[in-house]
């Protein structure tokens, strides 16, 4: 067995816009906020509860940095894997400052799209998918996500792109058969 495991898996609706930066390096991050709910009836009273979380996430990965910031707005359902790290940074005051995000970068982050096609442009991703990052390498229509550390390194200069990629000449042919299927999901 394994010596330990450090893999989250979010499945919630952005908060706000994508928020990217580049670092001086010339690499970027984009930092969402995600909120995940859930809801149970209180036994005593039969009311209705609900209790919200807010995530911090990170990406680095430069094909995955992309995507949020062409395709994710607030509101955006979305599933992603990543892992959980903490960083320590001083505040304007000097004073030692520590946060825990869940950051997506290498070949083990994955940014998934839960909503249907968007009306403002975006285009069909050959596949069919809205997959992207690691999962979609081998389904078609996903991208790779590149870089493997924010650091200078030989990963960080090309960007990978696994799959269909972008759409082709043939981009409204649909080769998995999945044209007529509606792009709600039911739940």
């Amino acid at each position: 067995m394994a010596g330990s495991v450090n893999k989250v898996i979010l499945l919630g609706n952005l908060g706000r816009d994508p928020e990217v930066r580049t670092f001086s390096n010339g690499n970027r991050v984009a930092n969402l906020k995600i909120a995940t709910s859930e809801s149970w009836r209180d036994r005593n009273t039969g009311e209705r509860r609900e209790k919200t979380e807010w995530h911090s996430v990170a990406i680095f990965s430069e094909g995955l940095v992309k995507v949020a910031e062409q395709y994710l707005r607030k509101g955006s359902k979305v599933y992603i894997e990543g892992q959980l790290q903490t960083r320590k940074w001083q505040d304007q005051s000097g004073q030692d400052r520590y946060s825990t995000e869940v950051v997506l970068q290498g070949f083990n982050a994955s940014l998934v799209m839960l909503d249907g096609r968007s009306n403002s442009g975006g285009g069909d991703f050959n596949g069919g998918g809205n997959n992207f990052g690691n999962s979609g390498a081998g389904a078609g229509g996903g991208f790779g996500g590149g870089n493997a550390s924010p650091a200078n390194n030989e990963w960080g200069k090309t960007e990978n792109n696994f799959g269909g990629g972008a759409s082709s000449s043939n981009s409204n042919h649909d080769p998995f058969g999945m044209d007529d299927l509606d792009d709600d999901v039911p739940f």
